[in-house]
């Protein structure tokens, strides 16, 4: 009987966990946006157009046996993000932005990028 709480019990926390894949799709739209956004700016193209030519998820750094960090002597530290690279182009121009959402939709930010 204990057992099956305790099964039942784990099923229902990752239950509650989004997958990798989902992490990456939760916050595209918002980092395509972003970078569109930077891109019609610096190239001066306000019909400049993006797409993600790559997205990878990034881990919090683990923080072993120190005692610091916000889980304690084993938990992770920072908040996990999802890097997007993002190439826009328009008016015969083309840069490549890199953006970095928060996992957790606190936001994104756009890295420095510059036309090709």
């Amino acid at each position: 009987m204990k057992e099956t709480v305790l099964v039942c019990l784990a099923l229902v926390g990752l239950a509650g966990c989004a997958t990798p894949e989902e992490k990456l799709d939760k916050g595209q739209a918002t980092a395509v946006q972003t970078a569109i956004s930077r891109g019609r700016f610096e190239m001066g193209c306000p019909e400049a157009k993006g797409q993600v030519l790559s997205r990878t998820l990034v881990e919090p750094p683990w923080i072993r046996g120190t005692g610091f960090g916000p889980m304690g002597a084993n938990g992770a530290s920072g908040i996990e993000l999802v890097e997007y690279t993002v190439g826009v182009e328009g008016c015969g121009k083309r840069m490549t932005q890199v953006v970095a959402c928060a996992v957790d939709g606190t936001g994104c930010y756009s890295g420095v990028g510059g036309p090709r």
